[in-house]
């Protein structure tokens, strides 16, 4: 490695460049008035505070208050909201109807930016139209892959839902797996039927579609209770959410079936049902990731005119989580942060 004082003084000279350009992104930009330690939001993981002045941008998701995806999505925006100097207002409602007004409200607060999950794109497409009218810009993430430039965002951050279905249906191949059930928790929620269309694409075996109601975990169980021992010849479940694949445990226990249980997406349960075996896998979408993203995008197009992804999505998955890589994700898990 060259040592020399040349390289060395190209090196600090080029560092002096970056932190002066009044975007502070790295560790190593520090001055007198700021190079602040991390923000205690996002345990830690934030280097420091950009100097760029005050904005405040608006989360407004489809999520359940309270579910633990939910919580790890909150942490990564909350972790680039106190890097960017952002104030960052989260709110979120399963009602399309209300997720609209919500972004209604946002749009009437003036905010600078607008990060937003397209579940159900329909019920989105009139007010994204109002925020597009008002000069706020709109980042989409975690679904509405479809959709999000029809709809006039500047980027995306999530996963090619089919393409993770089909990634499952091929994993159930390798298994010997014959009679997939499919969980579908909210219906009408694009993201989840691409799910199940992509494992029935590709899965060689039996696909059938059980709809049950994700908000009553209660109800799911029973009702995925009831269909195990109706049909005892599936062998595999295929939960489209952590908190549901747990509880479809709680179901092959009490029908007592021989079904594998396989779901998306993590949190400290799952990585510890898998580190278990009594969960296969699990597909990750890394929703901190997301979160984090959907806010520092609106902050760099705001602060620096730039465009993340280049006019094409940015995937934040899918990728599998088994018995051969838990270790490493189950400390991160623990931590609240995948």
């Amino acid at each position: 490695m060259d040592r020399s004082p040349r390289v060395r003084k190209t090196r600090a000279t080029a560092l002096v460049a970056a932190c002066t350009t009044g975007i502070l992104l790295v560790t190593g930009c520090t001055s007198s008035t700021g190079g602040k330690n991390a923000e205690t939001a996002s345990n830690g993981m934030v280097a420091g505070r950009a100097k760029t002045p005050r904005m405040t941008i608006a989360m407004v998701t489809h999520g359940v208050a309270g579910d633990p995806y939910w919580d790890v999505v909150r942490k990564g925006a909350e972790a680039a909201a106190a890097k960017d100097n952002v104030k960052l207002v989260y709110s979120s409602d399963p009602t399309a109807s209300n997720q609209a007004n919500l972004v209604r409200n946002a749009i009437n607060q003036k905010v600078d930016g607008i990060a937003v999950t397209l579940a159900t794109p329909d019920s989105m497409r009139g007010v994204l139209a109002k925020a597009e009218a008002a000069g706020i810009p709109v980042s989409a993430f975690n679904q509405g892959l479809d959709y999000w430039k029809k709809l006039g965002a500047i980027g995306y951050f999530g996963s090619d839902e089919k393409f993770a279905g089909q990634m499952v249906g091929n994993r159930l191949n390798s298994m010997g797996a014959k009679h997939d059930l499919c969980l579908i928790h909210a219906q009408g929620t694009v993201a989840l039927e691409d799910r199940c269309a992509g494992v029935k694409s590709t899965f060689k075996g039996k696909t059938d579609i059980l709809y049950v109601n994700g908000q009553d975990m209660s109800s799911v169980q029973s009702t995925l209770t009831a269909k195990l021992r109706q049909d005892p010849s599936i062998d595999q479940v295929t939960a489209l959410q952590a908190t549901i694949g747990t509880t479809a445990l709680s179901s092959v226990k009490d029908a007592n079936s021989k079904a594998k249980v396989n779901t998306f997406d993590l949190n400290k349960d799952i990585v510890s049902e898998i580190k278990n075996g009594s969960i296969e896998f699990s597909l990750d979408f890394q929703p901190y990731l997301q979160g984090y993203l959907a806010v520092d995008s609106l902050w760099l197009n705001k602060v620096n005119g730039d465009i993340i992804g280049g006019g094409r999505p940015t995937l934040t998955g899918p990728a599998f989580v088994d018995k051969s890589n838990i270790a490493k994700v189950y400390k991160y898990a623990q931590n609240g942060t995948r």
